[in-house]
């Protein structure tokens, strides 16, 4: 199986799962019961290391998987606008992937479009 498909579809669904409300609920009873039995092993160091430490691990495995996703969901909205740009007659096919411009390039793109924008707002309030 690919490595790629694997991850992607393992990312994809645990986002799914984490992101619903029982499982917000089912962390919270975790912490709750955590917090409780704190009496029963006298607030012990060791106590303690178990959260941190899992929620340390929980911690990092989030990033990856949030990131992930949002670099999935980036590149489909990319996509998408791409296809609208192609598809507008008057629309600019230069802005077609314009993310993969460097920094000053989008810079000066920006800086066209919000002069453009200020003059056609000015247009308007005449």
């Amino acid at each position: 199986m690919n490595t790629n498909t694997w991850y992607g579809h393992f990312t994809k669904n645990f986002a799914k799962i984490t992101g619903k409300s029982i499982t917000f609920i089912l962390a919270i009873a975790l912490i709750f019961t955590w917090i409780i039995s704190g009496p029963f092993f006298n607030f012990s160091d060791t106590w303690q290391l178990v959260i941190n430490t899992a929620t340390t691990i929980i911690t990092f495995i989030m990033v990856f998987i949030i990131q992930n996703t949002q670099n999935r969901d980036t590149e489909a909205i990319q996509i998408k606008l791409d296809e609208l740009i192609r598809v507008t007659k008057k629309a600019h096919k230069t802005l077609m992937d314009i993310e993969e411009l460097e920094d000053e390039q989008i810079d000066a793109l920006r800086a066209k479009y919000t002069e453009l924008a200020k003059s056609t707002r000015q247009k308007i309030n005449k």
